[in-house]
């Protein structure tokens, strides 16, 4: 199956020894848990764009440092394509900035969080399960690092989990589009090293708490699974 991988950014030159650039985590991601995935790489914020929705069987959009909200011309061509994909009934999977950018691109609302950043290992309750999530799991424990979120869904969306500081964890938008918040191609050592770098824009107690969330283990097998059953089941 193919699957185009929309860059919305890059990682930091710095950072880059930990785990790679985003095509290179969620390569590694997929390798283990969905071979048969093949990734095509399109680098939307630099205005690499697929020509058509059937350049791919379905698509997934990473994460940035940019809010959906911006108004950059990347990112508005970015929520163009999104909702062509919806009137196409292809495949999407949105993730962090993808899952908020799908939000804001079919009628919904982003802002930034009341609460401020969500930083860490958090869990989230699935509270709406859905017939692709095997295995079956009434909560995820994954990575978090967002100031943004989705604060009002789309028309025909469902919300599917929560955390306890972000209401909208994930949700789907009719039966082809999912959002998900957290990072399931995140690491610890990438997520510590990102919030390390940002102690004064976070909050020194937040990053606290996070550095001590990592010991616990997480569920990005069981996320990523989720992700290629939900791409398959609605493939055409």
């Amino acid at each position: 199956m193919k699957v185009g991988l929309l860059e919305c950014d890059h990682v930091l030159e710095k950072f880059r020894h930990i785990a790679g650039d985003y095509r290179d985590m969620f390569s590694a991601l997929l390798a283990v848990n969905a071979p048969q995935i093949e990734l095509q790489f399109f680098d939307v914020r630099n205005g690499e764009f697929p020509s058509s929705p059937d350049d791919c069987e379905a698509y997934l959009t990473t994460g940035s440092s940019s809010s959906a909200y911006d108004d950059a011309d990347w990112i508005h061509t970015l929520k163009g394509f999104v909702r062509r994909l919806r009137d196409t009934n292809k495949p999407f999977v949105g993730v962090c900035f993808g899952h908020q950018v799908l939000a804001q691109a079919l009628g919904g609302r982003v802002e930034k969080a009341k609460n401020g950043w969500g930083v860490g290992a958090h869990s989230i309750e699935i509270a709406q399960p859905d017939a692709w999530m095997k295995p079956e799991q009434s909560n995820c424990r994954l990575q978090f690092t967002h100031q943004d979120q989705v604060t009002w869904l789309p028309e025909n969306s469902l919300a599917l989990g929560r955390s306890d500081h972000c209401p909208v964890a994930m949700f789907r938008v009719g039966e082809t589009m999912l959002g998900i918040q957290p990072h399931p191609e995140f690491n610890a050592a990438y997520t510590e090293a990102l919030i390390l770098d940002r102690v004064e824009r976070i909050g020194e107690a937040k990053v606290r708490a996070a550095q001590a969330s990592f010991s616990q283990a997480t569920d990005e097998a069981v996320v990523a699974r989720w992700i290629v059953e939900f791409l398959e089941s609605r493939k055409r």
